[in-house]
Parts: structure tokens; sequence; C-alpha cells
């Protein structure tokens, strides 16, 4: 199925009301992307495009043309060893912030953020602002993917413990007072989480990142997800899920795949939501004021 062919031309508005190309921030981050598939092809780590970076995958051949954002996931098995290959092996241009060599980065997020030096964004996230001092760059956001239970609503139990964790944590943070021990907290449910489902049949998105609706987490079978594959990316090959067209319908509904209207491939996504959805402001030549 070649679905390869581009829509128009989308645009992020800034703050001060120019225009940046979504295509230009999304070669920027492509370029976080290569760097990340190195470090992990060096160390023998698996990893995998998942969400729009999926979706992409299978309509595009790379992004969405309006989104804004990458995302990948890496076994909790291989979290640890990520971390230790990319302080050795992650190349100068870029740097990465996680709660594990960062205190101050918060857990309810994405597990870790991989940004690029001299770059600067501002997300449309009013609730967790970044507290790491390394800096606001672009970035491809990493995922821990781990064991759930089979029953989905003592998955929802453990996850609901979270969300019931998450105002308390969010205010204090906005208060500027100190939530490391709730941080540890989060994640010591999450990983004896999944240390106690080993064998279950399925895997999801740590019970750490608790934004999901209740009961709307992505939640997949161990043999749709893994064992990763290799897709074209950009005129790259990246990985991603072994059986990715189910999981995507799985995700985002049936209607999810472009459809062939007899003469070509066409976006389902109705056109009032084809906006990139991330961003609020991005400088790609340098930072902005530390407002922190």
């Amino acid at each position: 199925m070649d679905c390869i062919k581009k829509d128009k031309e989308y645009y992020i508005t800034m703050k001060n009301n120019k225009k940046i190309p979504v295509r230009k921030l999304q070669l920027e981050v492509l370029s976080i992307m290569d760097a990340i598939h190195q470090v992990c092809e060096k160390n023998n780590i698996e990893y995998a495009l998942i969400a729009g970076s999926a979706l992409g995958i299978v309509n595009y051949k790379g992004f969405i043309p309006w989104d804004d954002d990458m995302d990948i996931c890496i076994k909790r098995k291989d979290y640890k060893k990520f971390i230790k290959a990319m302080e050795k092996d992650l190349d100068d241009k870029f740097y990465f912030q996680c709660f594990q060599t960062d205190k101050r980065y918060n857990v309810l997020i994405p597990n870790m953020k991989v940004r690029k030096k001299g770059t600067c964004i501002k997300e449309k996230n009013f609730l967790l602002k970044n507290r790491c001092k390394s800096g606001d760059g672009i970035f491809v956001d990493v995922v821990v993917y781990d064991n759930i239970a089979d029953n989905k609503f003592i998955d929802e139990l453990y996850r609901t413990y979270v969300k019931l964790l998450m105002p308390i944590m969010v205010l204090l943070d906005n208060l500027h007072i100190p939530t490391t021990l709730l941080k540890k907290l989060v994640e010591r449910i999450a990983i004896k989480y999944g240390e106690k489902n080993k064998n279950s049949k399925y895997t999801s998105q740590t019970i750490a990142i608790p934004w999901e609706k209740f009961l709307k987490e992505p939640v997949f079978l161990k043999e749709d997800v893994y064992p990763f594959k290799k897709y074209e990316f950009e005129g790259r090959m990246f990985y991603s899920y072994n059986n990715i067209e189910k999981v995507l319908k799985e995700w985002y509904g049936d209607n999810c795949l472009k459809k062939w209207n007899g003469k070509e491939w066409e976006e389902t996504l109705p056109v009032e939501k084809r906006k990139p959805k991330h961003t609020v402001d991005i400088n790609l030549e340098g930072d902005f004021l530390n407002e922190k």
C-alpha cells in the first residue's frame, strides 16, 4: 500500500504571530531520532515508534504532515540499560532528561525526553513545567512499555492509585514544593506492578503516566507489539509494533488508516483536526530566557 503522498504545508503559529513550517520542526526532531537509533543499534536495545509516529509509518511512511512530536517506547527490562547507553554513546549535539538522572524531572510525563542542544520549545502543558535546568530543547518522547494485568478492572485499579496522587503532585510542583518522595512512590508502584504481571498477555505504557481516560488506556496483546519490526520512515528503517495495523486500529479506531477512494489514498482524519497540537512556541536556533 503506497501511502507516502504528503498533504499541504502546515504551520506552527508562535507567540510573536510568526509561523514556522511543521516540516522544519519534523526534520530537526528526526535528527534526534537518528541519534537514538544509533545508540540502540550499537547497544542491542529494542525500541519502537508508537502512537502518532507509528500511524505515520502506515499512512505516510514518515511523519503525519501536521504532527509536531515523535514518540518511542522502550521495554521496562531494557530501560536501565538504555539510560546507561545514552549516557555513554549519545552524540554531544543532544542531551536527555529523566528522573533517574535528575530528580527534578516529573514522572507523570513520558519517562525520558531526548533533546537537541541549541533549540527551545514550549509545550501546551500548563500543569507540569520542565524543572530540569539542562534546557528545553526540542525532543523525542521515550515511554516505558511494561506488563499489565490481564483483567482490565484490576489494571484500572492500579492506575487509579496513581491518578489520585497526580493532583497532589501537580499542586505541590506548582507551589515549588519538592515532590521527590511522591515521584519515587509512583515509580515504585509502576515497577512492582509490572513485575507482578510478568506472565500476563498484555502490555502498555507504564501506569506512572496517568493522563488517559478511565478504561481508555492503550492496551495491547504482547504478540501484537513484540517482537518489534522495521518499517520505512522518512527514508530510514525504524522499528515499530509487530502487528502495526492491528495495534493502531485498537488505539485510534478502525478508521485511522488511509482509505482508497478509487483514485488515491485519502486521509480519514477530518480536515479541522489536522493541526499541530503540542507546541506553543519554538526556537530552532537558540534558547528562550530562563523562565523556570
